[in-house]
């Protein structure tokens, strides 16, 4: 006889993962948007998705455009009315949703382009198991704005305003890029250097050489996803839930 515990057991089903693209008039985005099944211009229905990824955008998240009013409006549909749902910020999502919740977000002094390293606390090293013994994460970084301090509700997983978990362990949020791999980060090197940094590859040959070898720096892309998705079957912690009755 086969008891419970000796049962062969059975694959978790695939989670059904949304993907908002927010770049605005990017001559890169057909590319990006030929990588998933987009719908342009509609929002996610929240009921069919066990995860939704707010991506990254070539916008400044403190604009109060249109569009950006209304993923601000959708980012507070989905905590009012699926309290549970699990909702991930990358980059420019990162500092939407901390917008969204009341943080500030600034101009970086020195942008930052590249793989760097990143230093957990100990609430992200719990997080984090992975890292725990170095304390330190790696991702591609691609941004020249950031979060000044975690909003109200959310706890600090890494230093320097990187990554935020709010208390319903509901929304994940990253300022870096743990989806990037080195090529897709190249995709704006050519466009962003000069106006960021001042130089190009003619102008600068050595500072073009240390960015490169920056941009294609191990990372931790990969181990950081694999927890996310472990995360995404978590529970919540019933914060918001609504009352019975």
């Amino acid at each position: 006889m086969l008891y419970p515990s000796s049962l062969p057991k059975e694959d978790p089903p695939p989670l059904r993962i949304a993907v908002c693209l927010n770049s605005y008039n990017s001559r890169f985005l057909p590319a990006v948007q030929a990588s998933y099944s987009a719908n342009k211009g509609d929002f996610p229905e929240p009921v069919l998705f066990d995860l939704i990824v707010l991506a990254g955008a070539n916008v400044d998240a403190r604009a109060s455009w249109d569009f950006i009013l209304k993923i601000h409006n959708f980012i507070r549909t989905v905590v009012a009315q699926y309290p549970d749902k699990k909702v991930v910020g990358i980059c420019w999502g990162h500092q939407t949703i901390s917008r969204v919740f009341g943080a500030d977000i600034v101009n970086m002094d020195v942008p930052e382009m590249g793989v760097t390293s990143i230093n957990l606390t100990e609430e992200g090293r719990k997080f984090f198991p992975h890292a725990a013994a170095t304390g330190v994460l790696r991702l591609q970084q691609h941004h020249r704005r950031e979060v000044t301090a975690a909003p109200a509700k959310f706890a600090p997983l890494a230093q320097g305003s990187q990554i935020f978990l709010n208390d319903n362990n509901t929304i994940l949020t990253f300022q870096g890029h743990p989806e990037k791999d080195a090529q897709t980060a190249r995709l704006r090197l050519q466009h962003d250097t000069p106006r960021w940094f001042g130089f190009d590859a003619a102008a600068d040959e050595k500072a073009w050489a240390r960015l490169e070898a920056r941009i294609g720096t191990a990372h931790d892309g990969d181990a950081v996803w694999g927890r996310v998705v472990q995360w995404v079957r978590e529970p919540s912690r019933g914060l918001y839930a609504p009352r019975a009755g």
